[in-house]
């Protein structure tokens, strides 16, 4: 839970073998890991591609470096060229992470991004982490066409995805092309996000599923608020895990902590429970 910045190098490809044997276990051979490999150097960013396909990633997903952030804006051909590169020497089919609160501001646009799609065939989706509906809404009007398809085809076999950052719009984004939501929220409330996903399919469960996205919604905006910190505490009040973050980041003090028994949060964790 937002720990992979933190990770060593040997830690990331400890985690990912664990992941794999774990679902190969319980016979989930066919779900894939998506693993985060995106770091400050186009480099160590190729190097941890690598690194996670021999672990055992299916996809890597790459966000791009805010350590000298002011500088890569300044000539935005810096951004492109940062995932052309990375794309290139992937030996796994690389997801674009748009999350500007953690890349030092660089919030790449609609026109930005397509034209990176176009740029790298081994580019095979967006995670979008910005909440920009009309973002998703432009980069699949474009990307989904079939002259698009013609013209910048694919290495990889899966089809392009967009993917939501949050889950507080999973809703309205299904509507315009987006193939679901990687979010901090189903960590503590999977079965009522995975309900949703299901209302969301069908149009006759219209009325069920935006009643439940106004929910969801509500509670992923307290768990924004209360961040990697808050988020530790829940998961360690309800399955037992460690509530520490890694270093330099601190445990959310329990002082604190009445944020915690935010109705909107304590109605979707009721729900939660029913399911």
């Amino acid at each position: 839970m937002g720990d992979a910045v933190h990770l060593s190098h040997e830690e990331r490809k400890h985690l990912i073998q664990a992941a794999r044997v774990a679902l190969d276990e319980i016979d989930l051979h066919d779900i894939p890991i998506v693993a985060g490999t995106g770091a400050s150097s186009t480099r160590e960013s190729i190097k941890l591609c690598i690194d996670a396909s021999k672990a055992g990633a299916d996809y890597v997903m790459v966000i791009p470096p805010g350590y000298y952030a002011g500088t890569m804006l300044s000539n935005i051909g810096s951004v492109k060229r940062f995932f052309m590169d990375i794309a290139q020497a992937s030996p796994v089919p690389v997801i674009i992470y748009n999350f500007p609160a953690v890349s030092g501001g660089i919030d790449m646009d609609s026109d930005l991004i397509v034209d990176i799609i176009r740029s790298s065939p081994n580019i095979c989706g967006v995670k979008l982490t910005c909440g920009n509906v009309g973002k998703l809404t432009r980069i699949m009007g474009q990307v989904s066409t079939a002259d698009f398809q013609k013209r910048y085809p694919r290495s990889c076999t899966s089809p392009f995805r967009a993917i939501n950052g949050f889950i507080d719009f999973l809703l309205p984004s299904i509507s315009v092309g987006s193939s679901g939501a990687i979010s901090g929220l189903p960590n503590i409330a999977p079965k009522s996000c995975v309900r949703l996903w299901d209302l969301s399919q069908s149009s006759t469960t219209a009325k069920e599923a935006a009643e439940l996205q106004h929910m969801i919604a509500l509670a992923d905006g307290v768990a924004l608020k209360i961040g990697i910190a808050g988020m530790k505490l829940l998961l360690h009040r309800k399955y037992g895990y460690s509530e520490k973050p890694r270093l330099p980041l601190l445990p959310m003090e329990e002082t604190a902590a009445d944020v915690l028994n935010s109705p909107f949060l304590t109605e979707l964790l009721i729900l939660e429970g029913k399911l």
